[in-house]
């Protein structure tokens, strides 16, 4: 509590101006959590984070402590209001946006994870998604959920607590267990137990989950041997969640607004308009295209997801993930040494004019979309004895541009529509030469938003509409503003030039 009351000593003499109230946005990420207050303006007013342990307890394997994540993302809930001098009675509603596939199981009575939550980025069910293939399960999974059968996606994951943790399959067969998404295991904990609840966009990435019924799939329940006791109850992504218990804020606020990270930020963007499309660069490269009230299947290993379901609508989303981009810059700098700080590596990209023929194809746990191939390992391509820290540093802000180039080119097949911008948002969206690199090699323009909380802010928006906070989908496009644009500056013929390169360095890597 010590951290919290010193920026109480900085904070308590802030007294904004009530106006409508505000929203609390709850950000649940994977390397840390966050609590932020938005303003009617859609402008961040107060901000608390606190950083999240990740463990690797074997090659592949990455985990995290369910209640460190919990306990955290409430210290935040705390600290945003003694920041600011905001408190529970001033905040309209809370919206809850979180890492998607990661998953909690925990035990009905006490409460209590049975094991650690297994992240997004996890590869140990490998092995299962293989043998769904072998029995020719991909093509009903495919139809069902959208989904390529990936250990991406959480259901593979709950089979394997359940067939691994000792008891679990006995105590799940009695109905003894419950799990969910990050989203889920907040809201279960914030409301003390009373909603077991998730939306359409986190139930979407499961594997289990119906994408046109809007439920689960008992049929695939079955297949991966999950008790359909087990899972939450699913919802629209702006509605009613329950309420935070009064102990953790006074007013107990509602939960009204829940969303997956990447579809949180695609409402956050606007891109309420088919063919629109967003990317956060974030520890990896999320990109969504918004396709309308139909779904719509991927022949170039996208998968389709639950855009947003907002106002008794439903829009689809096209989507491609990229697994490793940020990670890939903290790899430089704390494994490799290579750089002291993210920020640098903007200057140092800068400094050559080129990679001189180097590539770089972060394939740490495989490639994603459009490659789907869990066995592709890392490569570094093209070295010479010329080669230098500042050409492999560039090499890899390029890998970023290199992969979010192929998914929005499958993207476009897909949808049979012709990209004319894109929105960006997260962290390497603030380094001005990946932006322009960007720009240059897809030659259309990159638009960074001037909120830097994108996904936050997506929450804030579905959890403000549904209390009638704000009134309409125009008055978020109202507040829409754009802090920089880039403008492609480079000649198609060195465009292609650069992309023969960076497909033969794909060709080394897939296994």
């Amino acid at each position: 509590m010590g951290t919290i009351m010193q920026d109480v000593l900085g904070g308590l003499g802030h007294d904004p101006d009530d106006g409508q109230g505000y929203v609390m946005a709850l950000d649940a990420g994977t390397t840390s959590v966050r609590a932020i207050l938005f303003d009617e303006y859609g402008c961040k007013v107060a901000q608390a984070q606190r950083r999240i342990g990740v463990r690797y307890p074997h090659p592949g394997w990455v985990e995290q402590d369910p209640v460190e994540i919990l306990s955290r993302q409430i210290a935040c809930m705390i600290e945003v209001q003694y920041k600011s001098g905001i408190h529970s009675d001033r905040i309209r509603a809370v919206g809850i946006t979180n890492q998607r596939e990661t998953v909690v199981v925990w035990d009905r009575t006490t409460g209590q994870p049975i094991y650690n939550a297994i992240v997004w980025q996890c590869r140990r069910t490998a092995p299962i998604v293989d043998a769904l293939v072998a029995d020719g399960r991909a093509d009903l999974i495919r139809e069902r959920t959208g989904l390529v059968p990936d250990a991406y996606f959480s259901g593979t994951k709950i089979k394997w607590i359940l067939e691994n943790v000792e008891g679990a399959r006995e105590m799940a067969d009695a109905g003894q267990l419950m799990c969910g998404t990050i989203d889920t295991w907040l809201i279960y904990n914030l409301t003390h137990g009373v909603e077991h609840a998730t939306d359409y966009t986190n139930a979407s990435r499961t594997m289990l989950f119906d994408i046109h019924k809007l439920d689960w799939d008992p049929e695939l329940c079955e297949i991966l041997g999950v008790p359909m006791s087990m899972l939450p109850e699913c919802r629209p992504s702006s509605g009613d969640f329950g309420r935070v218990s009064s102990d953790i804020m006074t007013n107990h606020p509602p939960i009204s607004g829940v969303a997956g990270d990447q579809q949180a930020s695609l409402f956050g963007h606007c891109c309420f308009e088919p063919g629109s499309v967003k990317n956060t660069y974030g520890t990896g490269c999320f990109l969504l295209m918004n396709v309308g009230p139909e779904p719509v299947m991927s022949e170039n290993g996208l998968v389709t997801t639950v855009g947003i379901a907002q106002g008794g609508e439903v829009d689809y989303a096209l989507e491609g993930s990229v697994f490793q981009a940020g990670s890939v810059i903290q790899w430089l700098r704390d494994d490799l040494g290579l750089i002291d700080s993210a920020e640098s590596t903007c200057e140092i990209s800068r400094s050559v004019a080129d990679t001189a023929g180097c590539y770089m194809v972060p394939a740490f746990t495989g490639l994603g979309a459009p490659w789907w191939d869990p066995d592709a390992r890392g490569v570094l391509c093209g070295i010479t004895r010329g080669t230098g820290r500042a050409h492999i540093v560039r090499a890899a802000c390029e890998s970023m541009a290199y992969q979010t180039y192929d998914i929005l080119k499958a993207m476009e097949s897909d949808s049979g529509r012709t990209l004319s911008s894109l929105e960006v948002d997260g962290g390497a969206s603030e380094n001005d030469f990946i932006m322009q690199f960007q720009a240059d090699l897809l030659g259309i323009d990159v638009q960074r938003s001037e909120v830097d909380e994108t996904t936050a802010l997506g929450a804030a928006y579905l959890a403000g509409l549904a209390v009638g906070y704000w009134g309409s989908k125009d008055e978020l496009v109202a507040n829409h503003a754009v802090s920089a644009t880039y403008v492609p500056d480079m000649t198609p013929a060195y465009r292609e030039r650069l992309l023969t390169g960076w497909r033969e360095a794909l060709r080394r890597t897939l296994a």
